[in-house]
């Protein structure tokens, strides 16, 4: 019975070093095809609290629930949403992406780190590395 005890203490630890292992090699990079990475919205969030893209490359937003997002620049800070104005980022106003649709954002064409929140989901903030 120790010995079965034991096994399966071992097997369940590798189990949960591998899967965490997966989930934050696919939260920082997404998907990619013809220079346009996949971002996943949730419910409240963004799948993915970062993605690394190309200079020149563009973010599709896709709305994975039946929920309405509002993206914008900026970011929410303690609670509380914070537009914001970043030089060489795209325009995005109140993107709408919902009903499990998507919308794509960009290119961005100038490097740096660029944020993205959802004006009506507190806490859910994307940062976007452009190299």
């Amino acid at each position: 019975m120790k010995k079965f005890l034991a096994a399966f203490v071992a097997l369940s630890l590798v189990t949960v070093f591998v899967v965490g292992c997966g989930s934050a090699a696919s939260a920082s990079s997404g998907s990619s095809s013809n220079g346009i990475t996949d971002v996943h919205l949730g419910y409240t969030n963004f799948l993915q609290s970062s993605v690394t893209i190309s200079k020149g490359g563009s973010i599709k937003l896709i709305d994975d629930a039946s929920s309405i997002h509002i993206i914008s620049i900026g970011s929410w800070v303690n609670g509380k949403p914070v537009p914001a104005v970043e030089t060489g980022a795209p325009q995005v106003n109140n993107v709408e992406v919902t009903n499990q649709n998507s919308q794509t954002i960009g290119p961005f064409t100038t490097a740096g780190t660029y944020h993205l929140y959802c004006t009506i989901h507190p806490g859910m903030n994307l940062t976007v590395i452009v190299n």
